[in-house]
Protein backbone atom coordinates (compact mmCIF):
# COMPACT_ATOMS: atom_id res chain seq x y z
CA UNK A 1 0.00 0.00 0.00
CA UNK A 2 1.22 3.17 -1.07
CA UNK A 3 2.19 6.47 1.36
CA UNK A 4 -0.15 8.12 -0.23
CA UNK A 5 -3.39 5.84 0.35
CA UNK A 6 -1.75 5.20 4.24
CA UNK A 7 -2.30 8.91 4.22
CA UNK A 8 -5.82 8.92 2.78
CA UNK A 9 -7.42 6.30 4.73
CA UNK A 10 -5.88 7.55 7.91
CA UNK A 11 -7.39 10.97 6.99
CA UNK A 12 -10.71 9.41 6.10
CA UNK A 13 -10.71 7.49 9.94
CA UNK A 14 -9.90 10.36 11.50
CA UNK A 15 -13.18 11.96 10.57
CA UNK A 16 -15.06 9.56 12.65
CA UNK A 17 -13.74 11.48 15.59
CA UNK A 18 -15.91 14.89 14.25
CA UNK A 19 -18.99 13.96 16.65
CA UNK A 20 -15.93 14.22 19.46
CA UNK A 21 -14.30 17.33 18.20
CA UNK A 22 -18.38 19.08 17.96
CA UNK A 23 -18.47 17.95 21.47
CA UNK A 24 -15.35 19.37 22.80
CA UNK A 25 -16.69 22.78 21.29
CA UNK A 26 -20.02 23.08 23.48
CA UNK A 27 -17.65 21.66 26.64
CA UNK A 28 -14.42 22.44 28.76
CA UNK A 29 -12.32 21.56 25.42
CA UNK A 30 -9.58 24.35 24.73
CA UNK A 31 -6.92 22.48 22.57
CA UNK A 32 -5.76 23.74 19.32
CA UNK A 33 -4.07 20.82 18.47
CA UNK A 34 -5.96 18.13 19.50
CA UNK A 35 -9.47 19.77 18.26
CA UNK A 36 -9.59 20.55 14.24
CA UNK A 37 -12.53 22.42 14.64
CA UNK A 38 -11.36 24.75 17.67
CA UNK A 39 -7.83 24.95 16.01
CA UNK A 40 -9.30 25.91 12.56
CA UNK A 41 -7.80 29.47 11.51
CA UNK A 42 -11.04 30.05 9.47
CA UNK A 43 -13.58 29.50 12.19
CA UNK A 44 -11.30 31.51 14.60
CA UNK A 45 -11.45 34.28 11.76
CA UNK A 46 -15.26 33.88 11.65
CA UNK A 47 -15.54 34.49 15.51
CA UNK A 48 -15.71 30.68 16.92
CA UNK A 49 -13.59 31.12 19.74
CA UNK A 50 -14.67 34.96 20.53
CA UNK A 51 -18.06 33.20 20.88
CA UNK A 52 -17.02 30.65 22.87
CA UNK A 53 -15.34 33.28 25.45
CA UNK A 54 -18.15 35.46 25.57
CA UNK A 55 -20.99 32.89 26.04
CA UNK A 56 -18.94 31.29 28.60
CA UNK A 57 -18.08 34.48 30.61
CA UNK A 58 -21.94 34.88 30.08
CA UNK A 59 -22.80 31.56 31.85
CA UNK A 60 -20.51 32.58 34.56
CA UNK A 61 -21.41 35.36 35.37
CA UNK A 62 -25.08 34.27 35.75
CA UNK A 63 -24.20 31.31 37.74
CA UNK A 64 -21.88 33.40 40.22
CA UNK A 65 -24.50 35.39 41.72
CA UNK A 66 -26.59 32.38 42.86
CA UNK A 67 -23.21 31.03 44.46
CA UNK A 68 -22.38 34.58 45.94
CA UNK A 69 -24.57 34.13 49.21
CA UNK A 70 -22.25 31.41 51.01
CA UNK A 71 -19.02 34.07 50.50
CA UNK A 72 -18.18 36.41 53.31
CA UNK A 73 -19.15 40.06 51.87
CA UNK A 74 -15.27 41.51 52.12
CA UNK A 75 -13.78 38.29 50.13
CA UNK A 76 -16.32 38.49 47.71
CA UNK A 77 -16.42 42.11 46.99
CA UNK A 78 -12.45 41.86 46.74
CA UNK A 79 -12.44 39.02 44.36
CA UNK A 80 -14.82 41.02 41.85
CA UNK A 81 -12.25 43.72 41.71
CA UNK A 82 -9.07 41.69 41.62
CA UNK A 83 -10.03 37.73 40.50
CA UNK A 84 -8.65 35.96 43.41
CA UNK A 85 -9.05 35.98 47.29
CA UNK A 86 -6.60 35.18 50.23
CA UNK A 87 -7.48 34.34 53.94
CA UNK A 88 -5.05 34.00 56.20
CA UNK A 89 -5.33 32.30 59.70
CA UNK A 90 -7.78 30.44 57.89
CA UNK A 91 -7.91 27.25 59.71
CA UNK A 92 -8.21 27.26 63.76
CA UNK A 93 -4.68 26.68 65.27
CA UNK A 94 -5.71 23.62 67.13
CA UNK A 95 -6.67 22.35 63.81
CA UNK A 96 -4.12 23.60 61.51
CA UNK A 97 -1.34 21.69 64.30
CA UNK A 98 -3.02 18.92 63.74
CA UNK A 99 -2.92 18.77 59.93
CA UNK A 100 0.86 19.73 60.61
CA UNK A 101 1.45 16.83 62.62
CA UNK A 102 -0.52 14.60 60.78
CA UNK A 103 1.83 15.35 57.02
CA UNK A 104 5.16 15.46 59.21
CA UNK A 105 5.79 11.83 59.59
CA UNK A 106 3.45 9.75 58.11
CA UNK A 107 3.73 8.41 54.52
CA UNK A 108 1.15 8.62 51.77
CA UNK A 109 0.60 6.85 48.34
CA UNK A 110 1.69 9.67 45.55
CA UNK A 111 2.09 10.33 41.97
CA UNK A 112 4.92 12.80 40.94
CA UNK A 113 5.23 14.35 38.05
CA UNK A 114 8.46 16.42 36.42
CA UNK A 115 7.96 20.23 34.02
CA UNK A 116 11.52 20.88 33.51
CA UNK A 117 13.16 22.43 37.08
CA UNK A 118 9.89 21.25 39.18
CA UNK A 119 8.93 18.14 40.44
CA UNK A 120 4.70 18.14 40.87
CA UNK A 121 4.07 15.35 43.64
CA UNK A 122 0.25 14.62 44.02
CA UNK A 123 -1.15 12.76 47.19
CA UNK A 124 -4.73 11.80 46.55
CA UNK A 125 -7.30 12.22 49.57
CA UNK A 126 -9.95 9.75 49.21
CA UNK A 127 -12.48 8.49 52.49
CA UNK A 128 -9.76 6.23 54.03
CA UNK A 129 -7.08 8.82 54.29
CA UNK A 130 -9.23 11.62 55.47
CA UNK A 131 -11.35 9.68 58.02
CA UNK A 132 -7.70 8.37 59.65
CA UNK A 133 -6.67 12.25 59.38
CA UNK A 134 -9.06 15.11 60.75
CA UNK A 135 -6.87 17.48 60.60
CA UNK A 136 -6.66 16.89 57.11
CA UNK A 137 -10.44 16.82 57.11
CA UNK A 138 -10.94 19.45 58.81
CA UNK A 139 -8.96 21.39 55.54
CA UNK A 140 -10.19 19.55 52.73
CA UNK A 141 -14.03 18.93 53.75
CA UNK A 142 -13.93 22.96 54.58
CA UNK A 143 -17.09 24.04 53.37
CA UNK A 144 -16.07 27.75 53.83
CA UNK A 145 -13.20 26.58 51.76
CA UNK A 146 -15.45 24.79 49.21
CA UNK A 147 -17.37 27.54 48.99
CA UNK A 148 -14.85 30.29 47.87
CA UNK A 149 -13.71 27.93 45.43
CA UNK A 150 -17.21 27.81 44.06
CA UNK A 151 -17.45 31.26 43.45
CA UNK A 152 -14.16 31.43 41.97
CA UNK A 153 -14.99 28.84 39.25
CA UNK A 154 -18.74 30.20 38.71
CA UNK A 155 -19.62 26.47 38.91
CA UNK A 156 -21.28 24.47 41.86
CA UNK A 157 -20.56 21.02 42.73
CA UNK A 158 -17.40 19.02 44.64
CA UNK A 159 -13.71 20.87 43.50
CA UNK A 160 -11.31 17.86 43.26
CA UNK A 161 -8.83 17.89 46.31
CA UNK A 162 -5.37 16.59 47.04
CA UNK A 163 -2.46 17.31 48.75
CA UNK A 164 0.19 18.99 46.68
CA UNK A 165 3.41 18.85 47.17
CA UNK A 166 6.52 21.49 44.24
CA UNK A 167 9.63 20.78 44.43
CA UNK A 168 12.23 23.54 42.92
CA UNK A 169 15.15 22.49 41.54
CA UNK A 170 16.58 25.17 39.86
CA UNK A 171 20.06 23.59 38.58
CA UNK A 172 18.16 20.57 36.74
CA UNK A 173 16.42 19.97 33.62
CA UNK A 174 14.73 23.10 31.53
CA UNK A 175 12.68 26.43 32.72
CA UNK A 176 9.21 24.87 34.32
CA UNK A 177 6.73 26.30 31.76
CA UNK A 178 4.58 27.26 34.81
CA UNK A 179 6.83 29.66 35.40
CA UNK A 180 5.37 31.68 32.22
CA UNK A 181 2.32 33.92 33.03
CA UNK A 182 -0.49 32.30 31.17
CA UNK A 183 -4.44 31.66 31.36
CA UNK A 184 -5.35 28.08 31.91
CA UNK A 185 -7.97 28.48 29.76
CA UNK A 186 -10.87 30.26 27.68
CA UNK A 187 -13.24 30.46 30.65
CA UNK A 188 -13.90 31.38 34.76
CA UNK A 189 -12.21 28.13 36.59
CA UNK A 190 -10.33 27.89 40.14
CA UNK A 191 -7.69 26.73 41.73
CA UNK A 192 -6.84 27.03 45.04
CA UNK A 193 -3.85 26.37 47.67
CA UNK A 194 -3.76 25.73 51.93
CA UNK A 195 -0.22 26.32 52.32
CA UNK A 196 1.67 24.21 55.06
CA UNK A 197 4.60 26.55 55.55
CA UNK A 198 5.81 30.30 55.27
CA UNK A 199 5.64 30.64 51.37
CA UNK A 200 9.03 33.24 51.03
CA UNK A 201 9.68 35.87 48.07
CA UNK A 202 12.33 33.51 46.97
CA UNK A 203 10.56 30.13 47.61
CA UNK A 204 8.95 30.75 43.61
CA UNK A 205 5.38 31.96 45.02
CA UNK A 206 2.11 31.92 43.36
CA UNK A 207 1.98 35.16 41.60
CA UNK A 208 -1.30 36.75 39.76
CA UNK A 209 -2.23 39.80 37.77
CA UNK A 210 -5.20 41.55 39.68
CA UNK A 211 -8.14 42.39 37.65
CA UNK A 212 -7.10 39.70 34.58
CA UNK A 213 -10.34 37.99 34.94
CA UNK A 214 -12.34 40.21 34.08
CA UNK A 215 -13.28 40.19 30.33
CA UNK A 216 -12.53 43.67 29.01
CA UNK A 217 -13.40 44.49 25.47
CA UNK A 218 -8.75 44.60 25.02
CA UNK A 219 -8.83 41.22 26.60
CA UNK A 220 -11.50 40.12 24.28
CA UNK A 221 -9.40 40.87 21.41
CA UNK A 222 -6.25 39.65 23.04
CA UNK A 223 -8.28 36.29 23.15
CA UNK A 224 -9.25 36.50 19.09
CA UNK A 225 -5.58 37.49 18.06
CA UNK A 226 -4.29 34.49 19.56
CA UNK A 227 -6.85 32.08 18.46
CA UNK A 228 -5.51 32.37 15.08
CA UNK A 229 -2.43 31.29 15.10
CA UNK A 230 -2.53 28.91 18.63
CA UNK A 231 -2.84 26.12 16.23
CA UNK A 232 0.57 26.57 15.02
CA UNK A 233 2.30 27.70 17.72
CA UNK A 234 6.09 25.99 19.12
CA UNK A 235 4.87 26.50 22.60
CA UNK A 236 3.22 23.04 23.78
CA UNK A 237 0.63 24.74 26.55
CA UNK A 238 -0.22 27.71 24.10
CA UNK A 239 -1.55 25.44 21.43
CA UNK A 240 -3.01 23.57 23.70
CA UNK A 241 -5.13 26.38 24.84
CA UNK A 242 -3.67 27.88 28.07
CA UNK A 243 -2.28 30.71 26.53
CA UNK A 244 0.53 32.68 27.58
CA UNK A 245 0.92 36.69 28.12
CA UNK A 246 4.35 38.37 28.20
CA UNK A 247 5.01 41.29 30.04
CA UNK A 248 4.57 44.06 27.15
CA UNK A 249 1.45 42.42 25.94
CA UNK A 250 -0.19 43.03 30.41
CA UNK A 251 0.58 46.65 29.41
CA UNK A 252 -1.62 46.87 26.23
CA UNK A 253 -4.20 45.27 27.81
CA UNK A 254 -4.13 47.61 30.53
CA UNK A 255 -3.04 45.37 33.25
CA UNK A 256 -0.56 45.49 36.09
CA UNK A 257 2.37 42.96 36.15
CA UNK A 258 1.87 39.38 38.40
CA UNK A 259 1.53 40.26 41.82
CA UNK A 260 4.40 37.99 44.35
CA UNK A 261 1.74 35.91 46.94
CA UNK A 262 4.39 35.60 49.74
CA UNK A 263 2.41 34.77 52.33
CA UNK A 264 2.75 32.71 56.10
CA UNK A 265 1.37 28.89 56.53
CA UNK A 266 -2.43 28.47 56.99
CA UNK A 267 -2.61 31.29 54.35
CA UNK A 268 -5.36 29.82 51.62
CA UNK A 269 -5.51 31.62 48.28
CA UNK A 270 -8.54 31.38 46.12
CA UNK A 271 -7.66 32.18 42.20
CA UNK A 272 -9.79 32.37 39.02
CA UNK A 273 -7.15 30.93 36.93
CA UNK A 274 -8.73 31.99 33.48
CA UNK A 275 -6.57 35.63 34.76
CA UNK A 276 -3.34 35.45 34.00
CA UNK A 277 -1.38 33.87 36.84
CA UNK A 278 1.77 31.44 37.12
CA UNK A 279 4.66 30.29 39.13
CA UNK A 280 7.09 33.00 40.29
CA UNK A 281 10.66 30.73 39.47
CA UNK A 282 12.52 29.53 42.37
CA UNK A 283 16.47 30.60 43.13
CA UNK A 284 17.19 28.06 44.81
CA UNK A 285 16.63 24.05 45.88
CA UNK A 286 12.74 24.37 47.51
CA UNK A 287 9.91 22.16 48.63
CA UNK A 288 6.18 23.59 49.29
CA UNK A 289 3.71 21.23 50.68
CA UNK A 290 -0.14 22.66 50.37
CA UNK A 291 -3.75 21.35 50.48
CA UNK A 292 -4.94 22.18 46.71
CA UNK A 293 -7.66 22.16 44.86
CA UNK A 294 -8.89 22.37 41.49
CA UNK A 295 -12.44 22.88 40.04
CA UNK A 296 -13.52 23.00 36.07
CA UNK A 297 -16.85 21.81 34.59
CA UNK A 298 -18.65 22.42 31.75
CA UNK A 299 -18.49 26.83 30.76
CA UNK A 300 -21.92 26.41 28.81
CA UNK A 301 -24.29 24.72 31.80
CA UNK A 302 -27.05 27.02 32.62
CA UNK A 303 -26.96 25.17 36.23
CA UNK A 304 -24.58 25.33 39.30
CA UNK A 305 -25.69 21.52 40.29
CA UNK A 306 -25.78 17.86 39.06
CA UNK A 307 -22.09 17.33 39.43
CA UNK A 308 -21.33 13.38 38.90
CA UNK A 309 -18.83 13.86 40.70
CA UNK A 310 -20.64 14.42 43.99
CA UNK A 311 -22.19 11.40 43.77
CA UNK A 312 -21.40 9.14 46.91
CA UNK A 313 -19.39 6.77 45.43
CA UNK A 314 -17.58 8.71 43.28
CA UNK A 315 -17.07 12.01 45.93
CA UNK A 316 -13.23 12.45 47.35
CA UNK A 317 -12.73 9.49 45.10
CA UNK A 318 -12.21 11.29 41.97
CA UNK A 319 -8.70 11.60 41.37
CA UNK A 320 -7.73 7.76 42.57
CA UNK A 321 -10.51 6.86 39.76
CA UNK A 322 -8.88 9.33 37.20
CA UNK A 323 -5.05 7.29 38.32
CA UNK A 324 -6.75 4.28 37.57
CA UNK A 325 -8.16 5.49 34.32
CA UNK A 326 -4.90 7.30 33.23
CA UNK A 327 -3.28 3.60 34.10
CA UNK A 328 -5.45 1.34 32.25
CA UNK A 329 -4.81 3.79 28.85
CA UNK A 330 -1.17 3.67 29.49
CA UNK A 331 -1.06 -0.42 29.81
CA UNK A 332 -3.52 -1.18 27.03
CA UNK A 333 -3.99 2.09 24.50
CA UNK A 334 -0.68 2.88 24.70
CA UNK A 335 -1.35 7.00 25.79
CA UNK A 336 1.59 7.62 28.21
CA UNK A 337 0.39 9.41 31.61
CA UNK A 338 2.71 11.68 33.17
CA UNK A 339 1.70 10.97 36.74
CA UNK A 340 4.42 8.27 38.07
CA UNK A 341 3.43 6.29 40.41
CA UNK A 342 6.02 6.55 43.33
CA UNK A 343 4.98 5.05 46.05
CA UNK A 344 4.24 5.55 49.86
CA UNK A 345 6.52 8.90 50.75
CA UNK A 346 6.25 11.65 53.27
CA UNK A 347 4.65 14.96 51.80
CA UNK A 348 8.07 16.72 52.07
CA UNK A 349 10.18 14.00 51.09
CA UNK A 350 12.55 14.96 48.32
CA UNK A 351 11.75 14.31 44.71
CA UNK A 352 11.55 10.53 43.28
CA UNK A 353 11.55 10.97 39.46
Amino acid sequence: MSAKMDFTIMKALSYLNAPFWLMGVVGAEKSYMKNPIIGSERLNKLGLHRKRVEIAEAMANSRRSRLASVVPDEHRAFFDQNGYMVVENFLPAEIYEKLLMETAEKTFAAREMRQGQTVTRMTPLPPEVLNANPGIASAARSPLAKGMIRYAASQGGQPHCFMQTVIAEPNKGPKDPQTDVHSDTFHATAKAWLFLQDVGEEDGPFCFVPGSHKMTPERLEWEYENSLSASADNRSHHASGSFRIQAEELDRLGLSQPVRMAVPGNTLIVADTHAFHGRTPSERPTTRAEIHWHHRRNPFLPWTGLDPVSLPLIREREMNLFLGVSDFQEKHMKKPTIWRDVGDVKLRSEAHI
